[in-house]
């Protein structure tokens, strides 16, 4: 398997487990929980900020955010429409990618303006990561607030999204 053959399935797993969470996260909640919903939904936010901040980087626009997430949390159907098109462009982007094209070094700014180097085989890889581990804290919110999550599991993903592998 290649490193961009990798990352694609990694981005099509992300869309994938995006898509259960918020599936999970739009179950009614009782008033007594919307608290939880609320935190769950800021750490969802922060990914999306993070994902396109990164994504602006990868395609040489200019990203505008001062932080890593918004003063305002989105309503949770412009949120999860809002990842759904970002997932849809990570998923799209990471098709095609040479060695070289992963290889190289993209300069950038942090949001507290420090400055960074990384490649975009990096950025990907940080981008996927990044999502994941977030994934997991906003879980444990709604598990807490009994709501169990989904199951973010890329074998899970592979095995449902390529049914053959359970017959090997």
């Amino acid at each position: 398997m290649s490193t961009t053959t990798l990352l694609h399935s990694l981005f099509k797993y992300k869309a994938w487990s995006n898509n259960q969470l918020f599936v999970e996260l739009a179950k009614a909640y009782p008033v007594a929980q919307q608290e939880a919903r609320h935190n769950a939904m800021r750490i969802l936010n922060h990914i999306y900020v993070v994902d396109q901040i990164f994504a602006a980087h990868l395609s040489g626009a200019v990203q505008s955010f001062i932080a890593t997430n918004t003063t305002e949390t989105p309503t949770l159907e412009a949120l999860r429409d809002g990842v759904a098109m970002l997932d849809a462009w990570y998923v799209d982007y990471s098709t095609d990618l040479s060695s070289e094209q992963l290889a190289e070094n993209i300069a950038f700014t942090f949001t507290d303006g420090d400055k960074g180097l990384m490649t975009r085989e990096e950025m990907l890889t940080h981008v996927s990561l990044h999502g994941a581990y977030h994934r997991g804290g906003a879980g444990r919110i709604m598990a807490q607030a009994g709501t169990p999550p989904p199951r973010d599991l890329y074998t899970r993903f592979l095995h449902q999204s390529e049914p053959a592998r359970r017959a090997a």
